[in-house]
């Protein structure tokens, strides 16, 4: 029999993770498949682990890791699927906005042949208006600038089949954004879509902040557009204070230049002054990134490891590479 293992990612969800495991669970039960469930605790502060614990000790499907401190999410993800074997793996987050009852339906289009299956949002419910506007940019932005077709309004719940868990097993890079990842390996992926619900308990863990890194993250792990605009940019700077130059030296040349144009001066040096440090702050995000890289260092360590009742030890595709 085919076998299934959902990757649940969780920073400070106690507040919801006993539900969330309930709906699962119901959801799993259904299906023709062996399941099993792996919470990865991305070192939270709440009791989130203890009840990882318990929904192990009461549910044999379930098992968990305790990652050492708090490496993100994107690390928190790669972690889990570094320790899945079986036939798929679907991710998929522990707030309840997105419903484990859509995962019978990814199944069935991996059965069908594909090998991602993603769920795509039709709507966000429970979000602010400001919220959707800058998730629909930032989407929007990535499809425009990145050398990857990211899928719009999509987030990390999906479906991923053995060989693309073999292929994604091999990106080993420190600064991660799954979206693209995920869509960077290729293979048959499709869509299903679906309405996201409202959180169910809990403070959701990305403020504006965040978002903003993260945005940054995904824009230049897949895209050299920034550079390429801080060249185009600084090329059109040089041009514009030429030609602005050259104006001056006839105006001096053929009618004298008295001591006027401060304002004028001040505007210049200002724009010019920007635009040179706008390019140096693109050019040292990419440098930064390079410096990360080289350092070689792991994506995580895990504390402590709980394996399933239903499985004797956990399988780790990438263990020297940790």
């Amino acid at each position: 029999m085919q076998r299934l293992t959902v990757v649940v990612p969780a920073y400070n969800e106690s507040a919801v993770l006993a539900a969330f495991h309930a709906r699962l669970s119901k959801v799993l039960d259904a299906l023709p498949l062996s399941c099993d469930v792996l919470y990865v605790d991305d070192g939270s502060r709440d009791d989130t682990w203890a009840i990882i614990q318990s929904l192990a000790g009461a549910d044999a499907r379930a098992g968990g890791l305790k990652l050492s401190r708090n490496f993100g999410k994107e690390a928190a993800l790669t972690a889990g699927l570094d320790h899945v074997d079986a036939d798929a793996a679907v991710v998929i987050d522990a707030d309840l906005q997105d419903p484990p009852e859509l995962i019978a339906q990814l199944v069935e289009q991996w059965q069908s042949g594909y090998d991602v299956v993603y769920a795509t949002r039709s709507a966000r419910a429970g979000e602010t208006g400001l919220k959707r506007f800058t998730a629909a940019a930032f989407y929007r932005a990535m499809e425009v600038m990145s050398d990857v077709a990211v899928p719009r309004d999509t987030g990390d719940f999906r479906l991923l089949s053995r060989r693309a868990l073999a292929a994604l097993s091999q990106l080993r890079e420190r600064q991660r954004f799954m979206k693209g990842l995920f869509a960077w390996i290729g293979y048959r992926q499709t869509s299903v879509k679906y309405l996201r619900d409202p959180r169910l308990a809990g403070k959701t863990k990305w403020n504006y902040w965040r978002l903003t890194q993260f945005a940054i993250e995904g824009i230049t792990s897949f895209s050299s557009a920034p550079l390429k605009l801080a060249t185009w940019t600084g090329l059109a700077a040089s041009v514009v204070a030429f030609l602005f130059g050259l104006k001056v030296l006839l105006k001096a040349l053929f009618h004298g230049d008295p001591v006027h144009g401060y304002p004028s001066l001040m505007v210049v040096i200002l724009f010019l002054g920007g635009i040179q440090l706008l390019a140096l702050g693109v050019i040292g995000e990419y440098l930064g990134r390079n410096y990360n890289e080289s350092k070689q260092r792991p994506l995580y360590f895990i504390e402590e490891e709980q394996a399933p009742v239903s499985r004797t030890s956990f399988h780790t595709q990438a263990t020297p590479r940790r």
